[in-house]
């Protein structure tokens, strides 16, 4: 159940009471209440996905209960981190591995064969809690996390439904003692700021990221019958709409955690006001590229090795990247291409800012254009595609004019990417200042919400379809 439906608005409201209703130091029934809801929301997908999911939350429990008491402990943690994986790899990756071992054996002159995959079949949300299991696993295994003998609350560590759809990828370590805690009290003012985040993941979602969303679901698919303007426009633009897609949910899924009493982990820190592409991927999906330096890039050497091996290092840390988002050779070279422009960061020192404020804004506008120019490849839907999109965008023989729906969308289109960028400019350059959700006054505070709640209402794209990210 996505966050800006329907259905949300009305079920979450009661689940919420019921679940304060349940006396505090009654935990374990909370904690009960909290995972059959889960279970239940994750289920009105499809039903039979929570097999899945149920199957590697007891793999990846009993294995790191194993770690606990066995010798082989790193036989153990290789055994359980397979069968963890395994059914990533066989629902999400299966028709891009059968795909290519047959365009393989048609190239090689073995004829023309055809291998079915699962992408048909792949479970909502695998990925994330995917992640989380094995971020788990490992983390027992360097006594970094003690083992959690209580399956019900690992259970629900996993299943959490506010993150359960698209993230952000929680730590047993800043979840489970959540979970242990008797949060004994309604927080009034975490459930305020709860709200505030709700609110304003909602704005990002249906008044900036749905609305560019039409541009972009026009142009782009059929970027073949558009100009160049209008295929780079649409580029811009789908770089604005898979920020506020995510960003939303992000802070819409924190917010909820909130309001039961939870801190979910940060996932975005104003990632389009980056200098490079180092320091873009120290604030965009902050709780996946913490888990890639922490389960892949450490693990593997760092940067505590000579240059060629960090290099390497960092190469194959994106290339994990842009294979866990999705099975297309599209989202591998837009991982690769995030790697090698950090490698050649790192080997020219540029990866940190030295210069003054016309150097810091010189450098992200050129994070930015490189960055969107990565997302083409992410956008669409083959290596093909992308090459032919971009060279629209470069081909100097085509008119130089820009296809344009209602006025009343532009101006739309305008205000949201307006009040987003005002937004964010504030929070990156005048973080003390201009306050409005977080006014001393409350009528200010109160005018704020007003604005925001009339925009969604009057502008948002309200019953759209689910998040961009819920399909990695």
């Amino acid at each position: 159940m996505v966050f800006n439906s329907f259905n949300f608005i009305v079920i979450f409201p009661l689940l919420f009471l019921l679940y304060y209703v349940i006396p505090a130091k009654h935990g374990k029934i909370r904690n009960l209440f909290l995972l059959v809801v889960s279970y239940g929301l994750y289920m009105m997908w499809k039903p039979v996905f929570a097999l899945i999911l149920l199957g590697v939350t007891a793999i990846s429990y009993f294995t790191a209960m194993k770690l606990d008491v066995t010798n082989h402990r790193r036989k153990i943690l290789t055994f359980g981190l397979i069968a963890t994986l395994l059914p990533l790899l066989f629902f999400k990756y299966s028709t891009f591995i059968c795909q290519s071992f047959s365009d393989l054996l048609t190239a090689i002159g073995c004829g023309n064969m055809s291998l079915h995959g699962l992408n048909w079949a792949v479970p909502i949300g695998i990925s994330f809690f995917t992640f989380q299991a094995v971020s788990y696993v490992c983390d027992v295994y360097y006594k970094r996390q003690p083992v959690e003998h209580n399956f019900l609350v690992y259970a629900l560590y996993l299943s959490f439904f506010p993150s359960i759809l698209s993230g952000p990828i929680n730590r047993a370590s800043l979840i489970i003692p959540q979970i242990h805690g008797l949060r004994k009290y309604f927080d009034y003012d975490k459930a305020v700021e709860g709200l505030k985040l709700i609110l304003w993941g909602m704005f990002m979602k249906v008044v900036v990221a749905d609305r560019v969303g039409l541009y972009v679901d026009t142009v782009l698919p059929c970027y073949y019958n558009y100009t160049g303007v209008s295929c780079f426009v649409a580029s811009l633009l789908y770089t604005i709409q898979i920020y506020a897609d995510f960003g939303g949910y992000s802070l819409m899924a924190i917010g909820v955690g909130k309001l039961l009493g939870f801190e979910l982990t940060e996932n975005f820190r104003r990632p389009y006001f980056s200098v490079s592409i180092t320091d873009f991927w120290r604030r965009w999906h902050i709780s996946l590229s913490s888990w890639l330096r922490d389960y892949v890039y450490i693990p593997m050497g760092g940067s505590r090795c000579n240059k060629l091996r960090n290099s390497w290092n960092i190469f194959v840390t994106f290339l994990v990247s842009g294979i866990w988002h999705g099975a297309n050779w599209t989202f591998i070279v837009w991982g690769l291409m995030h790697g090698v422009l950090q490698i050649i960061e790192k080997l020219l020192g540029w990866q940190k800012h030295n210069g003054g404020t016309f150097t810091r804004i010189i450098r992200i506008v050129i994070t930015f254009l490189l960055v969107n120019f990565a997302w083409v490849f992410f956008r669409m839907p083959s290596l093909n595609d992308a090459c032919k999109a971009i060279s629209r965008m470069f081909d100097p023989s085509l008119p130089m004019s820009l296809f344009t729906t209602s006025y009343l969308d532009i101006i739309y289109v305008v205000f949201g990417v307006g009040v987003l960028f005002i937004k964010d400019f504030r929070d990156e350059f005048f973080s003390n200042k201009f306050l409005l959700f977080n006014n001393k006054r409350t009528v200010i505070r109160w005018i704020g919400y007003l604005l925001v709640f009339i925009s969604i209402m009057l502008t948002g794209v309200l019953g759209s379809d689910q998040f961009i990210y819920a399909n990695f």
